[in-house]
């Protein structure tokens, strides 16, 4: 730490941004792009019909597909049809564990037909897992969201002329430049930036401060559950066959008992038992909480068993906070926002670490500058290029292929991984231009493969797609220039 209190709060902000610099902008990213993940679903499924459903049909086809294919399974879990997805999402257990998600055709319930894909379901994840194991994902997820609260915290303190800098951007001075793009960008949508960083934070809690809930429940994870969640509760197998009572009725009942917010969720535990528990869940796109009314059924003589409405104020407190940062509440404006501003999150953290890489070789380099420079062009670069492999491998792949949804996302870090190495022995001053490029052709690429389909989703993509070609386009030629 430095002698004054500004300095050392510069030193702080800098420290945190070069450790947690590269893995933030990853976040951000994929952030960015799950703001719209279920248009991102749709995208990745061509062969889905535009056109308007019933809800409640859509969900009791699918239950029914799923009694006749996966009757055996420890459980089904349903997401139900949303005016931005206008299909049913089935994720159950195969005789092996693991779990299989598939989208189901609206008409049949059946997934045949139907490309195996994640959609926009891996940006949603990889933004707080990072395609690693629990809790290892979700705890490096937390660490950087808090990192990044306090480096925003100390960029205040450090910028004397914070209002200023909003209207200050000076072109053509190199590392002046840098430093006028990291503050603006970090100026223009710092309300943004201070909130969804607490809240992604707080969404995380209990895994940077698990110690109360240790001590109040004694490692037991499953009490914590059910009293967090009281009317989602499971009971064992039986071991005695059963037979699930008419879902449709079941459907039709909690339809009219959510009173308009619709059915977000069906959980079916033990279906083939005489414990089977049939659990829906109300929507919540209504409101920025995501608290829900729960109703459980029990499976097999359809008899309501529990009921639950949300009301204690820490609970709510924490859904008012959690619904702030996925934004399900938001409308088509506020959601463009949320995805602009997670853009620009983006922006400000790769501005910060290359302003970092060029001062430093702008000194005394040594090796370590050298390789952090590389590496920078890598992931600033590479990051965007690697998630637009992934739009095009699903149009490329077959779409009978099984098992294409793990090849679709290996796509991802095999790309990730040689660009990595190419910007390693390529000098940064060609490597940007030529990467940059490479974003724009993807981008276009993306952007030609949405035309064939009329579905104003899916040309929505391919607009955000050109449009992000455009800003590529721009940067590439910029760097070449410089170069």
């Amino acid at each position: 730490m430095k002698g004054s209190f500004r300095a050392s709060m510069a030193w702080l902000h800098t420290t945190l941004g070069l450790i947690t610099g590269w893995v933030l902008f990853a976040i951000a990213l994929s952030g960015s792009l799950s703001v719209y993940r279920q248009e991102i679903t749709r995208w990745m499924h061509p062969e889905l019909a535009s056109q308007p459903v019933d809800p409640v049909q859509v969900c009791s086809r699918a239950t029914d597909w799923l009694g006749q294919h996966a009757g055996t399974a420890a459980a089904w879990y349903v997401a139900c049809p949303t005016p931005e997805a206008p299909f049913a999402t089935g994720i159950w257990p195969n005789a092996q564990g693991k779990y299989i998600q598939r989208v189901l055709d609206p008409q049949s319930g059946s997934p045949d037909g139907m490309r195996d894909t994640l959609g926009g379901e891996f940006f949603y994840r990889f933004h707080f897992e990072l395609q690693l194991p629990y809790p290892w994902g979700r705890l490096i997820a937390a660490i950087a969201a808090l990192a990044l609260v306090v480096a925003l915290v100390t960029g205040i303190i450090i910028h004397r002329r914070i209002f200023a800098d909003f209207f200050t951007f000076r072109p053509n001075k190199g590392q002046r430049s840098w430093l006028d793009a990291h503050n603006l960008f970090g100026v223009a949508a710092l309300p943004f930036h201070l909130m969804i960083s607490l809240t992604g934070a707080v969404t995380l809690a209990s895994l940077l401060l698990p110690w109360s809930t240790q001590a109040v429940y004694h490692h037991d994870q499953m009490a914590s559950y059910t009293e967090l969640n009281p009317a989602l509760y499971s009971r064992p197998a039986s071991g005695q066959p059963g037979h699930l009572a008419p879902i449709l009725p079941l459907i039709q009942t909690a339809e009219r008992h959510f009173r308009g917010a619709g059915i977000a969720q069906i959980y079916v535990f033990n279906p083939s038992d005489r414990a089977a528990l049939v659990t829906f869940i109300s929507g919540n796109n209504q409101t920025v909480s995501t608290s829900a009314r729960i109703m459980t059924f029990d499976g097999v003589t359809g008899q309501l068993l529990n009921e639950h409405t949300e009301t204690r104020p820490v609970i709510r407190l924490y859904s008012f906070l959690y619904g702030l940062h996925v934004a399900r509440f938001a409308p088509g404006l506020t959601r463009w926002l949320y995805f602009l501003s997670g853009l620009t999150l983006a922006v400000v953290i790769g501005s910060g670490m290359h302003l970092w890489a060029i001062k430093r070789l702008r000194q005394r380099p040594h090796r370590g500058h050298v390789i952090v420079s590389r590496l920078n062009v890598g992931i600033l670069a590479g990051t965007p290029l690697a998630f637009a492999t992934y739009f095009l491998t699903n149009r490329l792949l077959p779409a009978t292929m099984a098992a294409r949804s793990g090849y679709e996302v290996q796509s991802v870090f095999v790309v990730w991984a040689v660009i990595l190495v190419f910007a390693l022995f390529r000098r940064p001053g060609r490597a940007w231009p030529e990467l940059l490029g490479g974003n724009m052709l993807a981008c276009l690429a993306i952007t030609l493969l949405s035309m064939p389909w009329a579905s104003i989703i899916t040309r929505g993509v391919g607009g955000i797609a050109l449009g992000l070609a455009g800003a590529f386009g721009y940067a590439a030629f910029r760097t070449a220039r410089q170069a």
